[in-house]
Formats: structure tokens, sequence, C-alpha cells
């Protein structure tokens, strides 16, 4: 068994090198850019949205209970749409430092989990590759498959997952090299 202790570079580097490459990734890379699109008719949607007094939190529309899905009224209202689920925000300007700030933490936190499973199963002196397959596999389950789930239950589109799971392959590769170079010798 590795000690976690020495693993606090490699946790800590590999976030690092993670947080780096994301924000390469997502703004100087073109192929984010189509992920997200511009209401209809954008005043007036927004208008209507800030005259409903809608406050922070997930919304789903038409809203209904288990009971009411199979109800006349609400498959009518299915069929009429939209259907879909909205994420708001707090009102003012995005909050940067503190989106990047819960990124960089869930970086560490990844990092942490992966060492915490690397150290029990990878003694000291293992060899680079094997070090990398267990480590790039563990971190790959974290930053590549979460975000399925949102393909799945929340309507986020397969183009948008397959690319947020392409980048957890990337930041997988990019944590499991640096866990390989860093192993205890």
């Amino acid at each position: 068994m590795t000690p976690l202790s020495a693993l606090w570079l490699p946790i800590v580097l590999s976030a690092v090198i993670v947080f780096v490459a994301s924000s390469i990734m997502h703004m100087l890379l073109p192929y984010h850019r189509s992920d997200y699109r511009q209401l209809p008719d954008e005043e007036k949607t927004l208008s209507a949205l800030r005259a409903a007094g809608l406050k922070r939190g997930l919304y789903v529309f038409p809203f209904g209970t288990h009971k009411d899905m199979k109800s006349p009224a609400m498959i009518e209202k299915y069929n009429q749409g939209p259907v879909g689920m909205m994420t708001v925000f707090p009102s003012g300007p995005p909050v940067m430092p503190k989106f990047l700030g819960l990124w960089f933490a869930y970086c560490l936190l990844i990092g942490f989990f992966v060492a915490y499973l690397a150290a029990h199963t990878i003694p000291p002196h293992t060899h680079y590759r094997a070090v990398f397959r267990i480590v790039g596999t563990a971190a790959f389950l974290a930053y590549g498959f979460g975000t399925i789930s949102n393909a799945i239950w929340k309507g986020q589109t397969w183009s948008f997952t397959i690319k947020e799971v392409l980048d957890g392959l990337v930041y997988a590769l990019l944590t499991a090299g640096t866990f390989g170079w860093l192993w205890p010798r």
C-alpha cells in the first residue's frame, strides 16, 4: 500500500494541469462554441420570465406530479410543448472567480479520491503504465461519465454530452500521466 500522504503532489499538480487544460479547451478551442444557443426572441422571453418572478433553482415544464402524468390535460400540455428543464441562477453577472474556484476544488476532490483508490491498489515502485492504467480509469469514471446522466435525465443534447465525455477523457489522461510520472519510487 502506498501512503496517501506521499501523493499530495500528484493530487495538486493534476488538478492544476486539468484546470489549465479545461480553460484552454473551453476558451481557445472552437469545438465548445456551439454548446449553447440564444433564446428565441430573447428580450420578450426574459421579460416574461422576470414577470413570473423566478428565483434560483431548477424548473421543469410542464410541471406535474407522477399522478398527473397520465391525465389528458397533462398529456396535452406535453404534446403542445415546449417540454424541458431550465436552470435559473441568481440575478447579476456570472461570478466567474467563484465558478473557477469551485471547478478547481472539484478537480482537487477528484484527484484526492483517485489517489485514495490508487494508494490502496498500487504499491510504491510500480511501473508508470500500471499506475497510468488504474489512475486513468478512475479519473475517467469521475470526469468522463458524470455528464452522461444529464443527457439521460435532463435533456442535455448527446452532441454536448459526447464533447463533455471527450473532455473528461483528456482530463483523465492528464491525471493519469501526472500520477504515473510522480508515483513514489
